[in-house]
């Protein structure tokens, strides 16, 4: 990781409406990651079950298609000026290396049981996917991008419902029959997702059209760096999304529209709730300069990563150290609810006070990092 010294970055050479966008993502990621107690929820802080959506399953695809927004906006000059692919090339594989890297970090935090750790997860596949994203975008044109972000959504399509798992029905797509699901359980085996068990909501398979994903957001950088007028820009966002929202609708009775299998539906669905939602923030934040209600998000967009990183290793060790309750032991983040917010709220509300107040936590901690100028990148 390194640290800028200076706020350049976040003025003059990048959209503040996208340093919004993400740190509306990142903070909604964290809220929904860190409940008081798991056993109370409201229903649009938790995933479907399996097929749907809810607005939690929107967050996970908002973040990875603002990492394909930023690709074109931090590459695109460079190449154009003649800059050298190669040193692009080492930039991109040492980034996704590290966040990768990160990732496998805290998914053994705090104990590293090398035989059951789990090897995919959310920063793993945002490497994966900013790696392909990147390369592609440096090798390609926009049309040959819009081919192959299509060829990688219909093909996908096709395996999932054309193919089958061993001992499942053709086009199965439940949690243990999927052909995914099947994918991980036999690559990764105790490696896969505690809580899945029979599959894994970062796999293999799934991977393919989170790729896809990126690349909308690569398409949708393209085009916030030609020379057409905000106002044909934002119109062009709104217009795109609601077309990808039908296209997503029109998909999902023939390929339900599903987070954990990555369905292909569900990419264009979530794209183009992305785009509007980019859209709208371009809008109020970049053409009429509304941007003081923003502050707290841009605060969280610039230092996404350490947010998620930072905010994820607390949690778990919130949930490692033990204090004494009622003649037995507990995790400090039980002790912590317990003692703060359980007694003056019902359950679930004690348990939404828990998570913005862990949200808010880690805006002033952010907010330490933005006064001194520090942005710390991967």
């Amino acid at each position: 990781m390194s640290k800028s010294p200076s706020n350049n970055s976040t003025t003059s050479d990048r959209l503040v409406s996208l340093d919004v966008f993400r740190g509306v993502t990142i903070a909604g990621m964290v809220l929904v990651n860190n409940p008081g107690t798991w056993s109370s929820i409201y229903w649009p802080l938790e995933h479907a079950e399996w097929h749907g959506w809810t607005p939690t399953d929107l967050v996970f695809p908002f973040f990875v298609f603002i990492v394909g927004v930023a690709i074109p906006l931090a590459f695109g000059r460079r190449i154009e000026s003649g800059g050298s692919k190669r040193d692009l090339y080492l930039k991109i594989i040492r980034r996704s290396l590290i966040i990768f890297a990160l990732g496998m970090f805290l998914s053994g935090l705090p104990y590293y049981q090398l035989s059951t750790i789990r090897i995919p997860g959310v920063l793993q596949r945002l490497a994966v996917c900013y790696l392909f994203a990147s390369i592609i975008f440096l090798n390609t044109k926009v049309r040959t991008q819009v081919i192959v972000t299509a060829a990688l959504l219909v093909t996908y399509c096709l395996i999932m419902t054309r193919l089958h798992a061993p001992g499942f029905s053709t086009g199965d797509l439940s949690k243990e029959g999927s052909l995914a699901s099947f994918v991980d359980r036999v690559v990764f085996g105790p490696h896969i997702w505690k809580q899945g068990k029979v599959y894994d909501p970062e796999g293999i398979l799934s991977t393919i059209p989170a790729i896809a994903t990126a690349l909308f957001g690569v398409l949708t950088g393209e085009w916030l760096r030609t020379n057409k007028s905000q106002y044909e820009k934002v119109t062009g966002l709104f217009v795109a999304g609601a077309a990808c929202v039908a296209i997503g609708w029109c998909w999902n009775p023939f390929f339900p529209i599903n987070k954990a299998l990555w369905t292909s539906s569900y990419v264009f669905f979530t794209a183009g709730l992305a785009l509007q939602f980019l859209a709208l923030c371009y809008f109020v934040v970049d053409i009429k300069k509304y941007q003081s209600w923003s502050k707290p998000f841009i605060v969280f967009g610039v230092n996404a990563i350490a947010l998620y990183v930072g905010s994820g290793v607390m949690a778990r060790l919130l949930g490692v150290i033990k204090l004494p309750w009622g003649g037995e032991t507990i995790p400090l983040q039980g002790w912590i609810f317990q003692k703060v917010f359980a007694p003056w709220a019902s359950s679930i509300n004690a348990s939404l006070a828990y998570g913005i107040a862990f949200v808010l936590l880690w805006l002033g901690l952010m907010w330490v990092l933005y006064s001194r100028k520090i942005f710390i990148k991967v």
